[in-house]
């Protein structure tokens, strides 16, 4: 598995074993208001209402503060608007780095955004400039104590999943967008528990760092998600497992 999937993995339990959740419920209460403006706060008919919700009980988001979230999507309670956006750039090493935004106001965001890219050697680009490296795809994350390898592979390809790969702590499945749902039941239907499941935009090239570039990558990655309007990041750095797993520890 590739160091960036590794950064993702090793991201996505940190979260899980986070204390200090305020900041990662703000972002599942835009996604979901957003969501249930959309298309209505039915989860059953509202697909993509129902995969905020599946992010937000996973990430133990209480349920008063999900109701609430649905209420002023739909207008029952008073609340701000969340405009969606997407916004691209340049890391160190030429790494392409693509955003998903909800927010209140674009003028705030993208001088937030280039303030982060210039303190980390990066720059924000212009429309179009790296979105054409990633592809949208489901990704499920499966913790290796679980199931066996061999077990989890045939569920997922049972489900209509197109691959899967492996590192020493868990299972990343891969679908088609309109997959997800199918291999998510398929599991669910043997008991196999998952960490996340979601739609992400994963790079097609990817740029091979050296450790201080890598170190940089990885000071920029955690500043642009840390603004409150930064949903997700993506990008397609690649870092040896040596350097990762000194990084990490």
């Amino acid at each position: 598995m590739s160091g960036h999937s590794k950064w993702h993995n090793i991201k996505i339990r940190k979260q899980a074993q986070d204390k200090q959740k305020s900041k990662i419920f703000g972002k599942l209460s835009r996604e979901i208001i957003t969501a249930a403006r959309e298309s209505g706060g039915d989860a059953e008919v509202n697909a993509r209402l129902r995969a905020a919700l599946d992010k937000a009980r996973s990430a133990g988001m209480p349920q008063d503060n999900i109701k609430r979230a649905i209420q002023r999507g739909t207008g029952e309670i008073e609340g701000v608007t969340y405009e969606p956006a997407t916004y691209e750039g340049y890391g160190p090493g030429g790494v392409a780095i693509l955003l998903d935004v909800l927010t209140d106001n674009r003028n705030r965001v993208v001088g937030e955004l280039r303030s982060v890219f210039s303190r980390n050697g990066g720059n924000l680009g212009e429309s179009n400039s790296v979105a054409w490296l990633f592809e949208r795809k489901g990704v499920i994350l499966v913790p290796r104590e679980r199931a066996s390898e061999d077990t989890v592979l045939e569920i997922a390809l049972e489900g209509g999943a197109e691959d899967m790969q492996a590192d020493d702590a868990s299972y990343e499945i891969r679908t088609g967008p309109s997959d997800l749902e199918a291999v998510k039941q398929a599991l669910d239907s043997r008991g196999i528990a998952y960490d996340s499941a979601e739609i992400t935009m994963l790079p097609q090239t990817r740029v091979t760092l050296e450790e201080k570039e890598a170190q940089q990558v990885l000071r920029l990655m955690d500043a642009l998600e840390d603004l409150d309007d930064v949903q997700q990041v993506y990008a397609n750095f690649d870092i040896p497992d040596q350097i990762m797993e000194a990084i990490a520890a």
